[in-house]
This record gives C-alpha cells, structure tokens and sequence, in this order.
C-alpha cells in the first residue's frame, strides 16, 4: 500500500479555492467575521498568493473520506480545525507529495487542540491516507502530555459503544494503537532518551512545544522521517515560561515566513494571539487568541472568572496573558522588561577590542553559578559581555530546564567539576580579558566581595584602592531606572547570548520605599539571575566610563 491521491483531483492553479472547510475559515477572517491576530490575516493573504501561483491540488475526495470519522468522536470538528487539518492533510504539490507537510497550531488553552491531534492521528493510520506502516508518534516532555491525545483516541475504541465494530479494524492497548488495514501505529512518547533509536514514523506530534529547551529531543524523534511517503510533522502548543527555545524560534520562523522574508517550505503557521496587551479589557478580542471560544460558553465563562483574578492580582496570575491570551510579556510592574526589549537587546556587538569597561561579579553560592560581566559605553549606548560558571554539584542543576550544555558549546559558560567555583577562575577570565580591553574598576555584592578579594587583589583590583565598589541593595535601587531605560529605549545590547536573554527574563521588580523598586527573582531554584545581577553591579560604576562620543578623534597626519 503506498501513497495516493484520489483519482479525481488534479493539479491546478487555483485563483479561486473550490473547497469550504478551507475557505469557510479564510472568509471568517478577511471579511471580519471573527476577530483575528495581524498573523492570521497575513496568513489568509499568502495562502491565496500560493494557491494562486502554484499548480496544487485539493483532494475534496480524501478530505470527505476523512470527515466519515467525525462521527466517532465525541466533538465536531469547529471551522478553524476543518481549515488545519485541510491544508496539513488534503493539498498535495504536483509530484503528489504535502504542500504543507509542517504545521504550528499555537493557540490558547483551551482551543481542543489534543482533540485536533487525536483526529489527525487516527486519520493518518487509516487506508483512507492509504501508506502502510505509517506510524504516529505523540510526543511531549511528560508522560501525561504525550498520553492526552493517545488516551482520547483509546477511549474511543474502548467506550464510545462501538468497541466490537472498532475491534474489526483496530486493535489496541494501553501503549499502542495498530489499524489493521495499514499496520500503522499511534504510540506516545517523551523525552526518556530509551527507545528512540530505530523510529519509523510516518508523522511526528509534538503536544506542548513551549516546554522545549533546544530541538535536541525534537531531531532525535524526527530523525526517523522520511522512511515512509508523506512525512509530516504537527507542533501544537499554546505559550509558556521558557525563552529562546524551540518555540520562540519556531515562532520566529512563522513571522519571517508570513511577512514574505522567507518561503514556507512547507511549514503552514497558524498562530492565535492577542495583539497588544490592551485587548484583553475587551472580551470580543479573546477569540483573536482561542478560535474554538464562539462554540464554547462554558470555557468562555471560566476564563472571566481567571480574567477577574489576573485584574485583582497580576503577578499572581501571570499565566493569564501568557497561555490563555498567547502573549507572554507579563505585567510591567513584576517582570523586568518586555521580552522584545531583550530580543533587540540581543543585536551584534560593535569591536570594543581597546575600549575602557568596568566589570561587575554576581553570585549567591560558588556551589551554585557565578557571573561576570564587562560594561562598556559609547555616547549613550552600552555593551555588555557575560560570562557565566557552574558548578556541576549545584543541588539545583536538576531543576533548571535552560539547555546549559548547549551555551558551555558557544562558551558562554563553564563547568566547573569541583566542590566550588573558586574565584581564580573568575579573576583569570577577568586577567584575559584585559588584554583585550581597558578594564578600569568593577563591582561586587559587598556581602561576598571577602570570597574575591585576595584574588581580585592579585590583578590590581581592590576596595581600598576605590578600583572595587562593594556594592549595597540602595546602590541597585539608584541604578535601576537607568537600567530600565537602556532596556526600553533599546540602548543596550550584548549580542546573541541566550544566556544573558535567560538571566535576564527571571528578574522581577519588587517595590521598595519611596517608590524605588528592587531586582529580585522569580523563581529562586530554576530561574537563575547571576547574570544580570553582574550587569547592574556593573552599572553602579559605569558613571566612571568614559563618554567616548565626546572624545576627539584626530586624523592621521602624513609629512
């Protein structure tokens, strides 16, 4: 059995779409119908370019087949699932192969979308998509995840009434799910590196991208495509707590693609989310982020009672914005910044080689992370460079879900395999430095600056030289809003160092007296600050750098 496109489709351009569950969803959009994100409008109009331009074909046939199946689950399929699972499994190139053989749902909580993946799963392994062999793997960093979309599935074949007309054409268990017909499976996975080896798939679910650090696991799982015709891949997710991991950059391909920058090749994003964060005052907006809330009263009644609860206490109930709105720049007043502000602060660096910096050191325990970081100034432009170590025997390295060894490859940081991080090795970083740049003083938490004097002492650095400010929590206070306004106006960067992105992010603001507010973290254990914390002692000494936009340069003189 191999793959096939039903006999009576052919490939055409299409200036007008003769198929409904695709263009029912395109029309909700471009008329207004249903409100939507800038994203989804700049999808509905490359959609049209490309059905436009390029010789596809629809498989209305294979499409109606596949919605024979509706009726064995417990929901019907709501016009934006209808419009998914119509371009991912129904257009097809030329050549027969998937037009969109990659497709992103990253919605809200609460759209269905394990209820999505459970038709496309089930579909897949039957002969109407008629490839032998053709397994599904759902894949999640929990068990529990990965088993959500399975488990339905299950439930059907076991409860729903049917389980002696099921039996005929499946079989099943409590691990995997075979059609008779094909031998294809629906097997759930995590990221328990066991039994990885050897894969087959036919397609690849991925449920809760958000909580991907790097696409180690996600290449391992992936690897095994290709073996079979029709390779697809299916990420779905709504938001989440980490930064600059798959999702992050997932999304960023899906905005290079819609905004024309680059081709899709075959990657179809369906992004849902709120625009601005002063949307989310009007409840007709909170479709922009779930599509599925017209059908859902009752799911629209328990996120009022959330929306109430994030109004009367924002810090507390963060998640709101970022997984049932999709857009996760937290409150002002708790977070340190807009993530896009650490995004632009992520630019290129300049050459500094020769510039005057001051340093700043950070840490809590030297058997746990420890920082540095150089400050440099050019007119009112600053520049950091951070380096970071850690000790292997950190009780808390289990927690920490930042993919670490991937920064210690691009050198950001350093394991240190002892008991501690001996200050030598941050005042050796510091001494190799200086032979690069001007280093003229620096700054360090005046609790802990007894672990670093000797050390700092031997390399010309003391406090009683004033070449070291040890420095006090007021002295942070004052530093603050220069910091938040290097930050907002885009007047900082330390070049592409996902690490210092990290640190930065787990800072929050707590206020203080007089209306000053102080850097505190978010999470003690797993979201780690040292980093940042370096930088703003840095910046308690950074009136001491020089204006270099002031100095004159003169010209070279020939005689």
């Amino acid at each position: 059995m191999t793959a096939r496109v039903s006999s009576s489709a052919r490939a055409r351009r299409h200036k007008r779409i003769n198929c409904p569950e695709i263009t029912t969803y395109m029309r909700m959009v471009e008329t207004g119908k249903v409100r939507a994100c800038a994203e989804q409008h700049q999808l509905m109009a490359h959609l049209r370019r490309v059905f436009a331009d390029e010789e596809l074909i629809i498989d209305t046939e294979r499409l109606a087949e596949y919605r024979h199946y509706e009726k064995y689950f417990p929901f019907e399929l709501f016009a934006w699932e209808l419009f998914a699972f119509a371009l991912f499994m129904c257009v097809f190139n030329k050549d027969g192969t998937p037009r969109w053989s990659q497709e992103l749902a990253y919605m809200g909580r609460g759209a269905g979308k394990n209820g999505f993946c459970s038709f496309v799963a089930f579909c897949s392994t039957t002969k109407v998509n008629g490839i032998r062999d053709y397994d599904v793997d759902i894949c999640a960093n929990s068990e529990d995840q990965a088993k959500t979309s399975f488990d339905d599935i299950w439930n059907i074949l076991e409860n729903s009434g049917q389980r002696r007309r099921f039996q005929k054409g499946f079989r099943w268990n409590k691990e995997e799910i075979v059609c008779r017909s094909t031998n294809s499976r629906i097997k759930y996975r995590t990221d328990n590196p066991k039994s990885k080896d050897g894969l087959r798939s036919g397609m690849v679910i991925f449920d809760e991208v958000h909580a991907y650090q790097n696409f180690d696991n996600i290449k391992v799982f992936t690897t095994g495509l290709g073996k079979k015709p029709h390779p697809r891949r299916l990420y779905i997710t709504t938001d989440g707590d980490v930064r600059d991991g798959v999702l992050d950059s997932l999304l960023d391909k899906s905005r290079r693609i819609l905004s024309g920058e680059i081709p899709d090749n075959g990657f179809l994003p369906l992004i849902f989310k709120l625009d601005t964060a002063d949307e989310v005052s009007d409840k007709r907006n909170w479709v922009k982020a779930n599509p599925s809330l017209p059908y859902l009263p009752v799911l629209v009644s328990q996120i009022e009672q959330e929306y109430q609860d994030f109004l009367d206490n924002p810090a507390g109930n963060a998640d709101f914005m970022t997984k049932r709105m999709n857009l996760p720049a937290g409150n002002p007043d708790y977070q340190l910044t807009d993530y896009d502000n650490l995004k632009a602060a992520s630019r290129e660096l300049p050459d500094l080689s020769g510039m005057t910096c001051v340093f700043g050191i950070d840490f809590a325990k030297t058997q746990d992370f420890v920082a540095a970081v150089l400050l440099f100034r050019d007119g009112d432009e600053y520049f950091a460079i951070q380096h970071s170590w850690v000790c292997r025997a950190s009780k808390d390295l289990a927690r920490i879900k930042a993919p670490l060894d991937e920064w210690a490859r691009r050198d950001l940081l350093e394991y240190v395999d002892d008991v501690e991080i001996h200050a030598s090795l941050v005042t050796d970083w510091l001494y190799e430095q200086m032979g690069t740049y001007d280093i003229q003083e620096g700054a360090i938490d005046s609790y802990r600056h007894a672990t670093f004097m000797r050390e700092l002492d031997s390399i010309g650095f003391s406090a009683k030289e004033k070449t070291v400010k040890l420095v006090r929590p007021s002295d942070l206070m004052q530093i603050q809003p220069i910091v938040n306004s290097a930050l907002i106006n885009h007047r900082i960067a330390w070049g592409d160092d996902p690490m210092m992105r990290w640190y930065a992010n787990n800072v929050k603001l707590t206020a203080a007296a007089h209306g000053n507010y102080c850097y505190d973290k978010i999470e003690p254990k797993s979201r780690k600050t040292d980093g940042f914390m370096a930088l703003a002692a840095a910046f308690t000494v950074a009136d001491r750098l020089p204006d270099t936009s002031e100095i004159e340069i003169i010209p070279t003189m020939t005689f």
